[in-house]
């Protein structure tokens, strides 16, 4: 029987089927999908992982790979046929090395991002990624999506942190390339096909990461604006005043900070006047608060903020940052929206914001719209609240991603395609690009076992 040859592959402390270890798992973050599976399979290993994928291959068995399960699109949630077995990578969580004189690390997939992050700084080196879910999420998760997060505007998405990486096919064979490499010519660059691809090409079991200087003293600030059109001028001057020093650059609207004053304790905006918008920055100018004071007034006599606030110290950071990475939970509270991860060029992105209020205000007048995200790299959450009852919501993201490719955009930005967006990717990709992503999923997946369903 396939169950009990599992259990026997990965021991005793390698499986679960209690009702109350498996609930979590099959419902993703937001709840929006629900699935069944007979096991949750947790191998201690890359031999384990290519032992089961191989047994499951055997008896053409789906397999679901979960990491932390933080994922916005269910991209890690089993169907509801309760056929499908989930890996999860969680006990292999082992940082396997760190390299400071290279400035790399390899890890396992089922590393938490934060300990990731801790183990390079311990080192005095810095691990680029962050996003609000670093406590509890995973690397192999993080790759999968190709995450982006905060820094993307400085340091790029998690594909820009890979030196090599480990990963196990559809039929057990382990392809392992690891080298911390910055320069390899040899042949393909194999890695790319599974970061990125949402755990339908192959299971990402371990990958060697690349590390940066630290970037020393941060300088945090919230600035007060106008519009959306602002903030893109007021990144753009920065940029000119401050090099590359700017470590994240995020746009929130007033409507969003006060859901999170609403159901965050401790959240209040340092301001007396309440703007339209606000953009949060981290700036790593080893604490030049003079200079950076000094970018803000030349933006401010260029008319792109109306006030701002310097953090006086790592507290008064911390609030404010927890403000930005409470937004999700804030809005959670509140009710249910729908989600739109869309990104757009920088110089499109008042144009996007302008003419998408106008569509919802003919769409669907009573809509709330949650908007706010990493203006600094054109990705922004524009999130849309329904009233109770409407049934708008297909019409209203089908109106938006198509303003949103009008505009050379793309209607997943960082949180990838799962499950909820698959129907929208041969919308906006064109023909040649859907069928070869198809030719290379029948060819590394041909009994499609690999996360069924998803993306492709």
């Amino acid at each position: 029987m396939l169950i009990e040859q599992l259990k026997d592959i990965v021991g005793p402390k390698g499986w679960t089927t209690d009702p109350d270890d498996l609930e979590p798992r099959l419902t993703d973050w937001r709840g929006a999908v629900h699935g069944a599976t007979p096991i949750v399979i947790s191998p201690a290993n890359t031999a384990e992982v290519a032992a089961v994928i191989r047994t499951c291959a055997d008896a053409n068995v789906a397999i679901v790979p979960q990491g932390g399960n933080t994922g916005m699109c269910a991209g890690a949630v089993p169907d509801a046929s309760g056929t499908q077995v989930i890996l999860s990578l969680a006990r292999m969580n082992a940082i396997r090395s760190v390299d400071a004189v290279n400035f790399s690390m390899e890890v396992e997939a089922g590393c938490i991002l934060e300990n990731i992050q801790n183990a390079a700084t311990a080192v005095d080196r810095h691990f680029a990624l962050s996003l609000s879910a670093e406590g509890s999420c995973q690397i192999g998760g993080n790759l999968s999506t190709n995450a982006g997060g905060i820094n993307v505007v400085r340091y790029g998405t998690a594909r820009a942190q890979v030196l090599g990486l480990e990963a196990v096919m559809a039929d057990g064979t382990i392809v392992s390339s690891l080298r911390s490499l910055r320069k390899d010519t040899a042949g393909y660059d194999l890695k790319q096909l599974f970061i990125g691809s949402e755990g339908t090409l192959g299971i990402i079991t371990a990958a060697t990461l690349k590390l940066n200087p630290l970037p020393g003293v941060i300088s945090t600030a919230l600035v007060a604006i106008e519009s959306p059109g602002d903030a893109v001028g007021l990144l753009a001057y920065l940029r000119t005043e401050l090099a590359d020093a700017i470590e994240a650059f995020e746009l929130v609207s007033s409507y969003v900070f006060g859901l999170v004053a609403k159901h965050i304790p401790d959240s209040a905006l340092p301001f007396d006047q309440q703007a339209p918008w606000y953009a949060l920055l981290d700036v790593a100018i080893g604490g030049d608060e003079e200079r950076l004071e000094s970018a803000l007034m030349g933006a401010a006599e260029e008319g792109l903020l109306s006030d701002a606030v310097i953090a006086k110290n790592s507290a008064e950071a911390d609030r404010l940052w927890r403000m930005r990475h409470s937004i999700a939970e804030a809005e959670r509270s509140e009710r249910k929206a729908q989600k739109h991860d869309v990104s757009v060029p920088l110089s499109r992105m008042e144009e996007f914001l302008q003419r998408g209020e106008s569509l919802l205000s003919d769409l669907v007048p009573d809509a709330q719209l949650v908007a706010f995200g990493h203006v600094g790299d054109g990705n922004l959450h524009y999130n849309v609240a329904l009233p109770d009852g409407s049934e708008d919501g297909a019409r209203v993201t089908r109106a938006l991603y198509d303003l949103v490719d009008e505009l050379g955009g793309s209607f997943s930005a960082e949180h990838g395609v799962g499950f909820l967006k698959r129907q929208y990717l041969p919308i906006y990709r064109n023909e040649g690009e859907i069928a070869l992503m198809r030719t290379l999923k029948r060819a590394l997946d041909p009994k499609n076992i690999l996360n069924p369903g998803k993306v492709i």
